[in-house]
């Protein structure tokens, strides 16, 4: 496997910087930028992109298709644990209606 990933963005070739522009005068390229993969980005979606814009220029061209690999039908819930109310009152705390003071 190389260290390194050619970015996906879709406009990535079209941007004019100095790190993209290749070639001997009179036969010049924009390329898209190379991606050295390291620590930070190993596990993460920069070993693909290059820039945030990049990221969003691939995902809003091909949000279809993603969406498309895991389809979701039904909505996802987490259960949670009601609230208790508590009653503070003078000598005592109730919880629920309930008189928990001794």
């Amino acid at each position: 496997m190389s260290d390194f990933n050619w970015c996906h963005g879709t406009k990535c070739h079209e941007t004019r910087t100095q790190d993209r522009i290749r070639g001997s005068k009179g036969s010049k390229v924009l390329r898209t930028r190379k991606i050295k993969i390291t620590e930070w980005n190993k596990n993460y979606y920069f070993r693909f992109f290059c820039s945030n814009g990049c990221y969003n220029d691939f995902a809003n061209a091909n949000i279809d298709r993603i969406v498309a690999i895991a389809p979701r039908h039904t909505p996802l819930e987490t259960p949670i644990n009601d609230p208790v109310k508590c009653d503070y009152g003078y000598n005592r705390i109730t919880e629920r209606g309930v008189d928990t003071a001794e």
